[in-house]
């Protein structure tokens, strides 16, 4: 082997190490300038930058071709002076608002040169984030592995081509999947980590619900996991000096809640939300606290009550964290009915699925996560049925 075939194959596993910024910094330069001819070099720049340029490409493409998910107008009673909208997430082609993130985190990750031809991609998640990455892991053609707790469900992204990786205990996925990026030579999206610095590249939720709706909502109600669909809609409202006002919903066992109340940036509660897709045991860094206006609490078996009724109004199954946007979202519209403050709120449905029958929609799955979600489905009766 010549020295320029092994000069470019270290450039190779170490620009799958690194990504594009290492193979451009200072010491790799002077090693190709002083072991590779410069049109060799020249012509590796090229097919880095070039695939690169491409990837992107077929992000915006993707995104294009999805266009605008629908606002839902969900019946209050006509004598509020209140309209309530759902923008449906469920239509996205992985089934969810995670379908946004999911792919924001990928054009990120490539425009930054942490992700170039065929380097493995690797995330610390389940459920609807580990699906929608193997979705556009398997669209830019790159190995895909989901790493998540022991005893969940990883078929969905084995049915699109990724891998699934479980440990215990369920805290150990993070450094897992680390380390496993770093021993392939790959990429760790690392969703919570990366989520404050994302390029939505004009696909961010906020951007495309204000060009929407024909007034400006009096709240935007949304839950949060890593914070990011929070912050984009709080930065829209402020840099675009809009009246509306941003609430996040918070179920029980999450840190966001009590952080928020108590200024606390580094609040920890330790404990996992039963509530799949939103709250965290932490107060995650992409949660921009300042920018939020009110936090609601909402309880667990609520959610379960309100996830049911979205789906006895709409014939929609959607998740539990549905539910919660629900209720938060009534709690608001009857402060501003009792208040004679006419006006709009939007909230999001967040993904549908036949899985979702055998959880938040089973009495049984209900029952056995000590959640009497009956008491709640009386009170939306009694509010909107009046």
């Amino acid at each position: 082997m010549s020295t320029s075939d092994g000069n470019i194959r270290a450039i190779r596993e170490l620009v799958g190490a690194r990504g594009f910024s290492a193979y451009v910094d200072a010491a790799v330069e002077r090693q190709i300038q002083r072991d590779l001819p410069k049109k060799a070099a020249d012509r590796f720049q090229l097919m880095v930058s070039g695939w690169a340029a491409g990837a992107v490409g077929r992000l915006d493409e993707e995104r294009a071709g999805v266009g605008v998910t629908p606002l839902r107008a969900f019946p209050l009673p006509s004598g509020w002076g209140v309209r309530l909208w759902f923008k449906d997430e469920s239509v996205q082609p992985a089934g969810g608002l995670k379908h946004r993130l999911a792919r924001a985190l990928f054009a990120t990750a490539i425009s930054d040169g942490r992700i170039v031809e065929g380097t493995p991609v690797v995330e610390a998640a389940g459920g609807a984030m580990a699906v929608t990455q193997a979705y556009f892991a398997r669209l830019l053609g790159l190995p895909y592995t989901a790493v998540m707790p022991k005893g969940a469900n990883g078929e969905g992204v084995e049915r699109l081509g990724g891998t699934c990786r479980y440990v215990h205990p369920p805290l150990a996925i993070y450094e897992e999947a680390a380390g496993l990026a770093e021993r392939v030579g790959g990429c760790y999206l690392d969703q919570y980590g990366a989520a404050p610095g994302v390029d939505w590249r004009g696909g961010s939720l906020a951007e495309e619900l204000f060009g929407q709706v024909d007034r400006c909502p009096a709240w935007v109600v949304v839950g949060a996991a890593t914070g990011a669909t929070s912050a984009a809609v709080g930065r829209h409202l402020r840099e675009h000096r809009l009246p509306g006002k941003l609430a996040v919903v918070d179920p029980e066992n999450s840190a966001y809640f009590p952080g928020w109340a108590a200024g606390a940036d580094d609040y920890g509660t330790g404990m996992p939300s039963r509530i799949e897709g939103i709250g965290r045991p932490r107060m995650e860094p992409g949660f921009a606290a300042s920018l939020v206006d009110l936090v609601v609490p909402v309880p667990d078996a609520a959610s379960v009550a309100a996830a049911r009724r979205v789906r006895q109004v709409t014939g929609l199954a959607v998740g539990a964290a549905t539910g919660t946007n629900l209720w938060g979202a009534l709690e608001l519209a009857v402060r501003m009915r009792d208040r004679d403050e006419p006006g709009d709120l939007v909230t999001v449905i967040g993904d549908v699925g036949e899985r979702h029958l055998r959880t938040c929609h089973d009495d049984a799955w209900a029952r056995g996560k000590g959640l009497d979600w009956r008491p709640h489905a009386a009170r939306l009766a009694d509010l909107l049925d009046a």
